[in-house]
């Protein structure tokens, strides 16, 4: 294999193992400053957009194991990788697909399973990784907030008790 080929894979292969997922677009109809908008839309999410060759990679896909997505590798393709908020960047696509109606979908790949166009509108629909944190967070501490409240129960009965007795008696 020549030596900037070898370097071309490496390079795609450097990209594919940034994040847990991959999604492949085909990019024929964006312009220079469309690619310049969605790599900026990108970038609060730490994600990144690069254009490669088809058998670049397809050779780094396989050597990672990825599942088999040759299909979609047909005409130009761009990969969208990096960051750790898979919904955060499906939103930012989708926005991005909805204003220009440039750039469409292929396919994608999360973890280890291949997703669809349609997987991935799914995914755009789904909160942020921060909101599902904080929904997390907020259904462990819904337990411990009625545990206090029960525990706390029983003695402000006992005073509620004293304090009606302590009315009677004072009151008469």
């Amino acid at each position: 294999m020549r030596a900037e080929k070898k370097y071309l894979i490496e390079e795609v292969a450097g990209h594919l193992k940034k994040s847990d997922y991959v999604i492949l677009a085909n990019y024929d109809k964006m312009t220079v400053a469309d690619v310049a908008e969605l790599r900026l839309r990108l970038t609060p999410h730490r994600a990144e957009f690069h254009v490669v060759k088809n058998s670049s990679l397809r050779v780094a896909g396989q050597a990672l194991h990825l599942p088999e997505f040759e299909s979609a590798l047909i005409g130009p393709t761009a990969i969208i990788v990096g960051g750790k908020n898979s919904p955060g960047v499906a939103k930012v696509l989708r926005d991005f697909i909805k204003e220009k109606q440039k750039i469409v979908l292929k396919v994608g790949v999360l973890g280890q399973k291949l997703i669809l166009p349609a997987d991935l509108e799914r995914l755009a629909d789904m909160p942020s990784l921060d909101t599902l944190r904080a929904q997390l967070l907020g259904l462990l501490q819904q337990p411990a907030g009625l545990f206090v409240r029960v525990i706390n129960a029983a003695p402000q009965g006992l005073v509620n008790v004293l304090q009606a007795r302590v009315r009677t008696v004072g009151g008469q």
